[in-house]
């Protein structure tokens, strides 16, 4: 059966900098397991820009091998710069490129996203969580 013929398999890629630090991956770490308790089913793996792994072609190779045919990238960056603008394109073309009978979303920056900003702008408003 060619990819063609097969239903959408759909694998989210959260696509975030990267950090020497382990305790910076928790957030990104936790949108994923939040994405798996909201759908059972959902294929999610975290990849990396630099100093982390997996990078972004291992994540895909990873979400691939498990049957996705679909892989959808969500920055997780907050503004667009040169990593979301210049790096991350190139990045697409060579996934492309690697696999071309996978279907790549690159969705936009989750930072120019108006739900998200919304929500910054209520935490920002609303009562602090104290630690």
């Amino acid at each position: 059966m060619n990819s063609e013929d097969s239903q959408p398999v759909l694998g989210i890629v959260l696509f975030a900098h990267g950090s020497r630090d382990p305790l910076w991956h928790k957030p990104v770490q936790a949108i994923a397991d939040t994405i798996r308790a909201k759908d059972a089913a959902a294929r999610v793996a975290c990849a990396y820009l630099e100093w982390s792994t997996p990078d972004l072609p291992t994540a895909c190779a990873a979400l691939i091998n498990a049957g996705a045919n679909n892989l959808r990238v969500v920055p997780l960056f907050l503004g667009v710069g040169k990593h979301a603008r210049e790096d991350l394109p190139v990045l697409m073309a060579q996934l492309r490129e690697r696999w071309p009978h996978i279907a790549f979303e690159l969705q936009a920056a989750v930072g120019e996203d108006l739900r998200l900003v919304s929500l910054l702008a209520d935490i920002a408003l609303g009562p602090g969580i104290q630690k």
